[in-house]
This record gives C-alpha cells, sequence and structure tokens, in this order.
C-alpha cells in the first residue's frame, strides 16, 4: 500500500468518527444548524423583514417565514444583483450559479464562502465514506476524471457567475490535483463534443481509477472510448474501480454502462445541487444517500399529497416517517429561507436518516438531467403554433431513452392536432428552438450530441379523450399530464398514433 492510499485510510477513519456524532444526534444537530441560521442572518434585510430577533423555535419560524420558490425570493436575488449587501445572508455571496429557471430564464443561486466548504466537505466526504466502509484506498494513486461543466466564470453584479460543476473545479483539493484529469485547458472548451474528443486523447492511456459525472455525459464519453479504441472501458482501464455520479437516476443507464465497461464497478451516489450538497451514498451495502443534517442547512418536509394544500404542515427531521414522499425545504448559509427545492424524497431509512430522491413535486422531464418543465414544454407549442397554421387539441411530452438501432436519445411530443401544420419540419423546429432557448441544460445536451431534437407522433383525433377513459379519468377535473419523466403515459397512448 503506498503512503497515499494508507493517509486516506487514516483521513477516512477520522471523518468517520467526526460523522458518526452527528449522525447518531440528528434532532440535536439540526436544532443547532437552526440556530445558528438564525442568529447568523437576523441583522440581514430579510431577517429583518421577517423579525428573525423573535424566533427561536420551528414554530416561530413557520409563522414568520412562508415556503417561497426562486420566483418568490427573485426581488431580493435582484438586490444583490444591484449591489446591495446584507440582504439574504451577511455580506454579499462569492458566487452565482447559473442554473435553469421556472418561468423567467435563468435562475441565480447564491453561493457563500460558508456553503462552498460545505459543498466541497461533502464531495469528499462521500470518497473518504467509501474508503472507510470498503477498506479500499488504492484508487487514490490512480488518474480521476469529473466530466464538469467550463471553470470559466463570467460576472453578475461584480459577483462570478458559473455552472456549479464550473464553480466546484476551483476547489479541487492540492493532493488531487496531480490525479486529476482532464487538463485545465480541455476543463474549458466550452463545445461538448470537442472537449470529449480532447478528454479521450488525454485519458486513454492513461491509469484511470475514478470516474465521476452525470450518467448521460458519461455514456457519451465511454462510448466514444469504445469507438476510439475498440476496447470495452473496464479492459482499457484495468484499474478502473469507482464510478461516482449525481443528477439523474441512474438505474436506467446501469445495464448500458455495465455493458460499455464490461464489468461491475462500485458506484457512489451524490445529491448535489446549486442550492446545497443535501446527501451521499455512504454504504455500499445500504440503500439510500445519508442525509447531510450536519452542514449549514436546515430541513423541513411537506407531504408530497398535502403540498398544494393552503396550509400544509412543515415537518421537520424528527416527524419525517419511512415510505412517504415528502417536498424538501431549505433554509441554508447561502440565504436560502423555507426554500421549495422542487425534489421530493423518500426516507428508507431514519436511523440513520438515508434517502432517495423520488421525484419532482411538479411533473418534469430530467431523464437526462435537462430539468424540463410544463412551462417550458407549454411555451415551446405555443410558439410553433402561433407561427405557423397550425391548431392543436391536446398533447403531452415524454423521454425515449433508447430508441432502436444507433439513434440518439429523444424527447417524444405526441400532439393530437386540430389542423396539422402545412410544413411540419418548421413547426417541429420552432419547438426545438424554443425548448433550446428556454432550458440550458436542454441545450447543452443537443448540442453535445447527447440527444437528438425533438420528434412529434401525431396522435389521431379524439384520442387523448379515449386514453384518458381506459385510466377511467375522463371528464370533471382531470387533465392531461403535460409531461412526464417515463413512458407510462407515452405507452397508454400506443393505440391511438396515427
Amino acid at each position: 500500500m503506498s503512503l497515499k492510499a494508507l493517509a486516506a485510510k487514516l483521513f477516512a477513519k477520522r471523518i468517520a468518527r467526526k460523522t458518526a456524532k452527528w449522525v447518531n444526534n440528528p434532532l440535536v444537530t439540526q436544532q443547532k444548524v437552526f440556530l445558528s441560521l438564525i442568529k447568523n442572518a437576523r441583522n440581514t434585510k430579510f431577517g429583518e423583514a421577517h423579525d428573525f430577533d423573535n424566533i427561536s423555535t420551528h414554530t416561530d419560524f413557520v409563522s414568520k417565514v412562508p415556503v417561497r420558490d426562486y420566483e418568490q425570493l427573485k426581488g431580493y436575488i435582484q438586490q444583490i444583483i444591484d449591489g446591495t449587501e446584507d440582504v439574504l445572508w451577511p455580506g454579499k455571496p462569492i458566487y452565482f450559479a447559473k442554473t435553469s429557471g421556472t418561468t423567467s430564464g435563468a435562475k441565480y443561486i447564491p453561493i457563500t464562502k460558508v456553503s462552498i466548504k460545505h459543498q466541497v466537505e461533502a464531495s469528499r466526504n462521500a470518497i473518504l465514506s467509501y474508503i472507510h466502509e470498503t477498506k479500499n484506498a488504492n484508487f487514490v494513486d490512480g488518474k480521476m476524471i469529473f466530466l464538469q461543466g467550463s471553470p470559466v466564470l463570467e460576472e453578475k453584479g461584480g459577483i462570478k457567475l458559473g455552472r456549479l460543476s464550473g464553480i466546484s473545479a476551483h476547489y479541487v483539493p492540492n493532493y488531487l490535483q496531480k490525479n486529476r484529469l482532464p487538463s485545465w485547458e480541455t476543463n474549458c472548451i466550452e463545445d461538448w463534443e470537442t472537449k470529449v474528443d480532447k478528454i479521450i486523447e488525454e485519458t486513454k492511456d492513461e491509469n484511470m481509477t475514478v470516474i465521476a459525472g452525470i450518467p448521460s455525459w458519461v455514456q457519451m464519453y465511454f462510448e466514444k472510448l469504445n469507438a476510439k479504441t475498440g476496447m470495452k472501458v473496464g479492459s482499457l482501464f484495468k484499474n478502473f474501480q469507482l464510478f461516482i455520479y449525481g443528477g439523474v437516476n441512474y438505474e436506467p443507464y446501469r445495464a448500458k454502462f455495465e455493458n460499455l465497461i464490461g464489468r461491475k464497478v462500485d458506484s457512489i451516489e451524490l445529491f448535489p445541487a446549486s442550492e446545497g450538497f443535501f446527501a451521499y451514498q455512504d454504504s455500499q451495502k445500504e440503500k439510500g444517500m445519508l442525509l447531510l443534517l450536519n452542514s449549514g442547512i436546515f430541513y423541513e418536509f411537506i407531504k408530497a399529497d398535502e403540498f398544494f394544500d393552503e396550509n400544509p404542515r412543515r415537518l421537520t427531521i424528527g416527524d419525517v416517517k419511512p415510505d412517504i414522499d415528502y417536498a424538501m425545504v431549505i433554509s441554508t448559509d447561502a440565504g436560502l429561507w423555507a426554500y421549495n427545492l422542487g425534489d421530493t424524497v423518500r426516507f428508507v431509512s431514519t436511523n440513520p436518516y438515508r434517502i432517495v430522491v423520488s421525484g419532482r413535486i411538479k411533473h418534469f422531464i430530467s431523464a437526462f438531467g435537462e430539468h424540463v418543465i410544463a412551462k417550458e414544454v407549454e411555451e415551446a407549442l405555443q410558439t410553433a403554433v402561433e407561427h405557423t397554421d397550425a391548431l392543436v387539441n391536446e398533447f403531452t411530452v415524454a423521454p425515449r431513452t433508447n430508441p432502436e438501432g444507433e439513434q440518439l436519445p429523444y424527447h417524444e411530443w405526441f400532439i393530437e392536432f386540430e389542423r396539422e401544420p402545412s410544413n411540419s419540419e418548421q413547426f417541429s423546429k420552432l419547438m426545438e428552438e424554443s425548448m433550446q432557448k428556454q432550458n440550458s441544460y436542454y441545450f447543452d445536451l443537443i448540442s453535445g450530441s447527447i440527444l437528438q431534437p425533438l420528434k412529434i407522433t401525431p396522435i389521431k383525433p379524439g384520442g387523448f379523450q379515449e386514453y384518458m377513459k381506459t385510466i377511467g379519468k375522463l371528464g370533471g377535473q382531470n387533465k392531461v399530464q403535460r409531461l412526464s419523466n417515463d413512458r407510462k403515459v407515452a405507452d397508454g397512448l400506443q393505440p391511438f398514433k396515427i
């Protein structure tokens, strides 16, 4: 065993002891986080507006701070952009993480000096947790690749701005710099296909032991490696031991990955977001990811089936139960307060608190990490209708993850036309352009040749009504689901295709 591997094992043991302290005292830990957040933000504009001086319990907090999404917090974000200090958190954030918006374009999520520290520690501790459990640290002597966005940052209101993965690239520990690939120059390449080709040249002859990234992006890297070398990834990289991923559900990719690799490798699932790093897989034996209760985030949970009620109950960690879907609401040391993250989680264990991500509180498509929402598909269709002679009765959208042959995956639009467009190619192009303009993740996937442009499947007149009848939801307040992350609705519409 190398000195580096031995040091990693000793460090992992130390971190495991620290983690165990808060894992074994979850309620006390969360209460300390809560009181610290309130105390630190007392004199901010948000704290003064919401009477933080008189908040000492969760009940106080619920009565004074309503649940908000980004749009409802946007006014405070704009003040920060305009140069005001002490708005949501003392001082000013050091970064804005740019992410896809909901109803008005891009979102700018504040990241503070203390919150980025917690993000970096969580990422590190996920790997150390794996080392401590498996006693395997040999991979630290090999090369590691993290497929991520460009680390080149812009500015917004005098604050550095970029994708979270690009920001994180600035925080790779010194002891990993020599092991890390690709090179900084390659990582800065904006065009994804060019970047992947360059990454392949830099990695194909190296001793790769750890590969990390969103599964859909890593799949493209693996496929190109296979095409370039004619070898399975596991044969090319004989010491490849660990795949680290997050962002989308890995299960639809697992069989494909094992075929591309040619053997099984261990994996670690992460739950990071621009808003915070919430959980990581801490065990190769147990299901779920350990919820990080000591990382500057106070969690609230609302039962998913009650979320849209007038006054849904906001639960703390001590109130949750396994096997129930909860909308996750967070307050953070980056200045997000009672913030609706949009994700739903399900506890698979409450000792310790482990979760799986079960979906989104609203319908969505994110089979490849694109986070497409109803507003975006509705606007895309509206744009196409307004600029053509088509009339549309009904529609829904679903991902086609495994098309026949060698085709790239795509979004399949099932549309029942009242009047079909005289130029169907123009109609599709208008929708595609609108989707790419609205959603930066979708744009990246298309431009990176992860997805191909959308395809339309026409549905016969009355087809949607017939479908709703077959599932017992015709009439009343029942609505056709505009989009879904699986093929359930798509499969139900198959008998009604033209």
